[in-house]
């Protein structure tokens, strides 16, 4: 781990979560805190952030858990309201914990923008993100829209105790009840890792063979939902709907092994999420929440798509 240096720029104190930084006077110190440091997703998002980052002469730190770990973005967020930089961009974390520390960060004039996850039950300054609830809809209406008879739904979320993986499960049951012929059967969690998602797979197979659909919540599953299937019932034919649009995941599509994925824009939601601190320098904003563009990506939609377009 890093040590915490001090760097000075102007006449503003950085305190910066690195070993050395090139000395240049920046207009602001923002920091975005993802859920989990070397994941592709947040890598997206950071590449979003630094872009705007870079367009307005922002020094962006990009900080997080080495793994997924809510006690240690909680500490991270707290360090960084101690550092008194200018804003803060991190995923919502669900808890009072969280809620407490918004508060005290805005207290002491720290905007704080939650992004990919909100906490509304905080005094963040804004959400910057996915529509979760409707992501999770447009899951739903896929299978209902492409399958036919009586579908037994597995469903591999990132982490159960995710407020956007909560918020997709809500809005795919709310569209599935529309139809009698759908039903979830079983969900497992994968730990946001392609790995996890392919044990859960395994798992779900192995406990609810009449299983015929599976759903993916978070950017891996849907590939470790294929690694499973290959591993546990290889030649069963069932209808699988990813969560965004890694490169591997539009092969797989392409491959024909998943049948759609629900594309968002993680490079949007960072260069977004930037905009909206800058302008959180000068005064408050009307809106608060600022949804990014999500749709319904299957083979028919993959040609023209580079790696990293809509994720």
């Amino acid at each position: 781990m890093s040590f915490l240096g001090m760097i000075y720029y102007g006449y503003k104190t950085f305190y910066i979560e690195k070993d050395s930084v090139t000395s240049k006077e920046y207009a602001h110190h923002f920091v975005l805190l993802a859920e989990e440091i070397d994941n592709e997703y947040w890598r997206l998002v950071e590449q979003g952030a630094l872009k705007a980052a870079d367009e307005h002469n922002i020094y962006l730190e990009y900080l997080g858990p080495p793994k997924a770990d809510n006690d240690q973005l909680l500490k991270l967020l707290d360090r960084m309201i101690s550092a008194k930089v200018d804003g803060i961009i991190t995923q919502g974390v669900e808890g009072q914990q969280f809620v407490d520390l918004v508060f005290k960060g805005v207290e002491r004039g720290i905007p704080i923008i939650t992004v990919d996850t909100d906490v509304k039950s905080s005094v963040r300054k804004a959400y910057v993100g996915t529509d979760n609830y409707y992501a999770g809809q447009l899951a739903g209406r896929t299978i209902i829209e492409n399958t036919i008879g009586k579908q037994y739904v597995g469903i591999v979320m990132g982490r159960f105790d995710a407020i956007n993986q909560q918020e997709r499960l809500e809005g795919f049951k709310d569209a599935i009840q529309s139809t009698n012929r759908i039903q979830i059967v079983g969900r497992k969690e994968s730990n946001i890792t392609q790995i996890g998602a392919a044990q859960a797979t395994y798992s779900l197979l192995k406990e609810f063979p009449s299983i015929n659909a599976l759903v993916g919540t978070s950017a891996l599953d849907g590939i470790g939902i294929v690694e499973g299937l290959h591993e546990i019932a290889p030649n069963k034919d069932v209808y699988i709907t990813a969560f965004d649009v890694l490169p591997e995941t539009l092969m797989l599509i392409q491959k024909g092994e998943i049948d759609a994925t629900v594309a968002q824009y993680p490079e949007e939601m960072g260069y977004e999420a930037i905009e909206v601190m800058i302008e959180l320098q000068a005064h408050d904003i009307l809106s608060t929440e600022v949804f990014t563009r999500t749709k319904i990506i299957d083979k028919v939609d993959i040609d023209g798509l580079r790696p990293g377009d809509p994720k």
